[in-house]
């Protein structure tokens, strides 16, 4: 089995900065856990007297309102099995809350997601302010079935529940100067305590894709998984799913978004720029410089599996790239 550590599979300086935390804080095992080779533990659920009151939508959809974990099926289009609710809504990154994945779960239990409003705005006819619940309610709600690969090559399977972005940049009519689509995360301090504690990062999160991505059918924005809306840990209440990139591009907690004719400059960009470029889509023939990105690790799996070129949607995304060097930009 390959082994890989800590520093292996985090940006150099933000492993440096997380093990002094950690030390300082007699938490040092924790590092192990993020691992692209460890096997999560799912972290338990806050104790229900603990938790506070959480705000809950007035109504949902159908794709929205099991009462328990649901999906229409158990695998993939790849015939690979799906991962557990567990297994998804306990391990995860969520910086703003914290550096370790099994963490963010009780870090994040009682975040406030309603109220909510996303700005969209730019270069658009009709730039709008659009409430959570409208969206919910407005834009037809469906299951997408997506594979997600972290740049830290590891991976899942995962029952989304959302509606594509492109239909939501469509309402706002953008206008022909708009080329690209940046994205704002929600900068609560008080509430998210990575913000202050992680000064490696520049917070808010931003995030980009071209516009022709955006409006790719695959793209999504997401409210729910397995059949039920997002936790807080996952990005609630709404987050991008972009598959055939790395994870970190799927953005969590959207406030804006905005129709713009130059490219963003993401969060890892700016932190990072010789290790995380704009595009960072999934590809086994470009290595991260530390460690390679030919294989990953299924969370819940032991051994490891081959990645596949765009996550294994190339046929619906490769097309969107021709010309472009994938190998120099990344």
């Amino acid at each position: 089995m390959i082994k890989i550590s800590p520093s292996e599979i985090t940006p150099e300086h933000v492993f440096l900065s997380r093990r002094k935390f950690l030390a300082g804080a007699g938490a040092l095992t924790a590092a192990a856990a993020l691992t692209a080779c460890a096997t999560p533990r799912p972290a338990a659920p806050p104790a229900a007297e603990n938790a506070g009151p959480k705000p809950t939508f007035q109504e949902l959809p159908e794709a929205l309102g099991h009462t328990e974990p649901f999906a229409s099926t158990d695998q993939d289009e790849l015939g690979d099995p799906l991962n557990a609710y567990e297994e998804i809504t306990t391990y995860n990154n969520y910086y703003e809350f914290s550096t370790d994945k099994q963490a963010v779960a009780e870090l994040s239990a009682n975040f406030t997601t309603l109220p909510w409003t996303i700005e969209v705005t730019g270069l658009c006819a009709k730039p709008t302010t659009f409430d959570i619940e409208d969206i919910v309610k407005e834009y037809p709600q469906e299951e997408r079935i997506y594979r997600l690969r972290c740049v830290e090559a590891w991976s899942m399977v995962i029952p989304w529940v959302g509606f594509p972005v492109g239909a939501l940049l469509k309402a706002v009519e953008p206008t022909a100067e708009a080329k690209f689509v940046k994205f704002t995360s929600v900068n609560r301090p008080e509430e998210m305590p990575g913000i202050s504690s992680y000064g490696f990062l520049d917070w808010p999160y931003v995030e980009g894709l071209r516009i022709d991505e955006a409006m790719n059918d695959l793209a999504i924005f997401a409210t729910g998984i397995y059949g039920k809306p997002l936790l807080p840990a996952n990005g609630a209440p709404v987050r991008l799913v972009v598959p055939w990139k790395y994870g970190f591009k799927s953005i969590k907690g959207i406030v804006k978004v905005e129709l713009v004719d130059t490219m963003p400059e993401s969060t890892w960009m700016k932190s990072a720029p010789n290790e995380y470029g704009f595009y960072a889509n999934v590809n086994p023939e470009v290595n991260h410089p530390r460690w390679s990105q030919a294989s990953e690790r299924r969370i819940g799996e032991l051994g490891r599996r081959d990645t596949l070129p765009f996550n294994g949607y190339a046929d619906e995304v490769a097309a969107l790239y021709d010309g472009l060097d994938l190998r120099a930009n990344f």
